[in-house]
């Protein structure tokens, strides 16, 4: 039975050893197969493709660079614009919501908020009373926002002595996470006409500030938890030696949570370059992305794998790229928000 006892302390019994590095190997070929797939897919020739299956090139079928070539000489510009607006949108918003999301999550993380309903509520009609004069009475949007958002401040100031309940931070953020709850069909109707209105469609500004606000509410949930786990101590110390919350938060916060920073901007990387729904109601093409790009090789003569897998294979590479370059940084992050609280 020495197949169920270790050689010596602290090393697996051979059977242990075999089962573990089986299933290992098992989950490994599952997960890389598809892989495997898209780049045996992209040099086959149709007729291969429909009369497969076919898997292993130079012995099942000669492999063909006609699928790359039609991708990147035919095509050429008409599949660059895409990739490089995907590149534009994604790293723009990316940066903008973490950027945005970091600061808001610190402040909950070290501030206690307490908005009340009723400067809410009035917020909220503000909102509705702004769509209302662009949409129905035709009034320029920047006229409606500014005379809108006077208006609400105006209001919610007079309001300030009429009893009303507080929400706290727990409440913030949970209603922030919410937004990530909902699902994005029942905002893309409302964002494509707000856009529509104002003449944005089919524009990069129109992409990027509805990814920046798509997923900021994740940034902001993820990241306070990461701010959560460095000690209060080190910024009262810097601050009793006369530097700026900015400061601090610069120089002492973001260093330390910067392997959650990281793991959090390339998750949100990810997000807003595979993002499809959104692109498809907002661009048409001059923003659009290189998901659309993928889902149009679905023609009327049915899907055109080679093709589309070509075009997978090069939106993947730069998230694998990224993904190796900066593991030891997700790794970090993701073991300082297991180990919170």
């Amino acid at each position: 039975m020495k197949l169920f006892e270790p050689a010596k302390l602290g090393s697996m019994a051979p059977a242990s050893k075999l089962i573990i590095y089986g299933l290992l190997g098992l989950w490994t070929f599952i997960v890389l197969f598809p892989l495997y797939w898209l780049i045996v897919t992209s040099v086959k020739l149709p007729i291969h493709v429909a009369d497969g299956p076919v898997y292993l090139p130079f012995v099942d079928y000669t492999p063909s660079l006609h699928a790359w070539r039609y991708i990147f000489v035919d095509l050429g510009r008409d599949t660059f614009r895409p990739y490089l607006n995907s590149v534009i949108v994604a790293v723009l918003s990316s940066i903008l919501a973490v950027g945005a999301g970091s600061m808001a999550a610190y402040a909950l993380s070290r501030l206690e908020f307490r908005p009340r309903l009723i400067s809410i509520g009035l917020f909220i009609l503000g909102v509705a009373g702004t769509v209302v004069a662009v949409t129905l009475a035709g009034v320029n949007w920047r006229v409606a926002v500014a005379a809108g958002l006077a208006l609400t401040l105006i209001v919610i100031r007079a309001a300030r002595g009429v009893p009303s309940p507080e929400l706290g931070n727990s409440d913030i953020l949970f209603w922030m996470i919410s937004q990530r709850i909902l699902p994005p069909v029942v905002a893309a109707i409302p964002i494509y006409v707000m856009f529509q209105q104002v003449g944005m469609l089919d524009t990069h500004f129109a992409l990027i500030v509805t990814y920046t606000t798509v997923n900021l509410p994740i940034v902001v949930w993820l990241m306070y938890d990461f701010f959560s786990t460095v000690p209060k101590d080190l910024e009262e110390s810097a601050e009793l030696d006369g530097a700026s919350r900015f400061r601090v938060f610069f120089e002492i916060v973001l260093p330390l949570a910067k392997p959650g920073l990281v793991a959090t901007s390339l998750l949100v990387l990810i997000l807003a370059w595979n993002e499809y729904l959104l692109a498809l109601f907002l661009s048409t093409a001059n923003a659009q992305t290189i998901p659309i790009l993928v889902a149009a090789q679905n023609a009327t003569r049915g899907p055109q794998w080679w093709y589309m897998s070509v075009l997978i294979i090069i939106m993947i590479l730069p998230v694998i790229l990224l993904t190796l370059l900066l593991q030891r940084f997700i790794a970090k992050g993701l073991l300082l928000g297991a180990v919170k609280g």
